[in-house]
C-alpha cells in the first residue's frame, strides 16, 4: 500500500526562560514593547506534521512518502529520515531557504512565545502521481504549503485515491468556502475539538453538515479520546492510560498515523482510531513529538491490554 502524506517539515528549536514573562513585561509600555529573555539554551528536535506521521508510520512498520519542501539545512533531518527508512523521493528541496522552523521559548507558568519560519514551506513540493494505483494507495492532507494542500485534495479527488483530510493549524488561513471544497470528498475530515468549532465557524455549517460533505468527520478531545462522527451515528473510542503525560504537542500526528496503519490493515474506524490511541499515547509520554520509540511487539501488546485485540 502507498502511503502518501503531504505537510511540513520542520525544526523545533525550543528554549526555556528560567523566569515568567509577565514579570520583564510592563503593562502600561506594552505599546513599545522591546524585551529580551536570557534562556537556559536551545534544544532542537525534529517535527512538521509530514515528518510527524511519517515517524509513526515508520515505527508501525510502514515506509509512507513525505510530500513536503525542505531548505539547505536538511542534512540532520535527512539522515534521520534515512535511518528510519523513510523513502526521500517526494520531499522536494529549496537550496536557497532553510527548512521551516519553529523557535519556542517557554517561562515557567507554561506561557509560550512562538517564532516560525517557513523558510522552504513557502514553495510547493510539486510531487507528480504517475502510475499510480487507487485501490493501492492512501493519502493525508495535513497543515503545510496552502497550495500543496489545495492542489493535493483535487488531485485525490480526481484520481479517486482515498484521502484524510487534516486542516489542523492552518485553518485561521482558509475561506469557508475552501475549507468545505477540500474536505468535500475526503474519506476523513479530522481536527480536534476547538479546530472543529473553527471550521463550524467558518463553514456555518453543523457538525451533522459537515458529515453530509465528507465520509466520516473524526474529533480528537485529548485525555477524553476521540469520537468519530458518521451517518449512522457516533462512536466514542477510549485514550489509553499514560505511564506519565511529558509532551501532547505530537498526540495528534501519532493518532494520525495509527489511524493510517489500522485503515490499511483493513480494520474498521472504530478499531483504526484505537490504534491511533495507542501510538497518540506514546508520543505523549516523551519529549518532543518524534523522541518516543516502540518495537512492534511493544505496541501490539499495550494495544491488547486495553482494547482486547491486536495485530491480525
Amino acid at each position: 500500500m502507498e502511503i502518501y502524506i503531504s505537510g511540513s517539515l520542520a525544526y523545533d528549536r525550543i528554549m526555556d526562560f528560567p523566569g515568567k514573562f509577565a514579570d520583564h513585561i510592563l503593562p502600561d509600555k506594552i505599546h513599545i514593547l522591546n524585551v529580551c529573555f536570557m534562556v537556559n539554551g536551545l534544544t532542537e528536535k525534529f517535527g512538521g506534521t509530514a515528518g510527524n506521521i511519517a515517524y509513526n508510520l515508520a515505527l508501525l512498520g510502514e515506509q509512507p512518502l513525505i510530500l513536503a519542501t525542505a531548505g539547505k539545512d536538511f542534512s540532520r533531518y535527512r539522515e534521520w529520515l534515512q535511518r528510519h527508512i523513510i523513502p526521500l523521493d517526494g520531499i522536494r528541496l529549496i537550496p536557497e531557504e532553510f527548512t521551516a522552523s519553529a523557535y519556542i521559548t517557554t517561562d515557567q507558568s507554561d506561557n509560550q512565545i512562538t517564532g516560525f519560519n517557513p523558510g522552504a514551506m513557502k514553495y510547493r513540493s510539486l510531487y507528480t502521481f504517475d502510475s499510480v494505483n487507487p485501490q493501492q494507495a492512501i493519502a493525508i492532507v495535513a497543515p503545510g504549503n496552502l497550495d500543496d494542500m489545495l492542489i493535493y485534495c483535487q488531485i485525490y479527488r480526481e484520481k479517486n485515491i482515498p484521502y484524510i483530510f487534516d486542516p489542523g493549524q492552518s485553518i485561521p488561513m482558509w475561506s469557508g468556502e475552501r475549507l468545505l471544497e477540500m474536505l468535500t470528498g475526503a474519506s476523513i475530515t479530522i481536527s480536534n475539538d476547538y479546530e472543529l468549532e473553527m471550521i463550524l465557524n467558518k463553514t456555518g455549517l453543523s457538525t451533522s453538515d459537515l458529515v453530509q460533505r465528507t465520509n466520516v468527520l473524526i474529533t480528537t478531545l485529548g485525555e477524553r479520546g476521540s469520537v468519530i462522527h458518521t451517518l449512522d451515528g457516533d462512536y466514542p473510542v477510549d485514550a489509553i492510560p499514560l505511564s506519565q503525560v511529558v509532551d501532547p504537542t505530537g498526540a495528534g500526528d501519532g493518532y494520525r498515523a495509527g489511524l493510517i496503519k489500522g485503515l490499511i490493515m483493513g480494520k474498521g474506524l472504530v478499531e483504526a482510531a484505537q490504534i491511533g490511541a495507542v501510538c497518540a499515547a506514546y508520543a505523549v509520554e516523551c519529549y518532543g513529538t518524534q523522541e518516543h520509540f516502540f518495537t512492534q511487539e511493544e505496541f501490539w501488546a499495550r494495544h491488547r491490554a486495553h482494547f482486547g485485540q491486536g495485530e491480525e
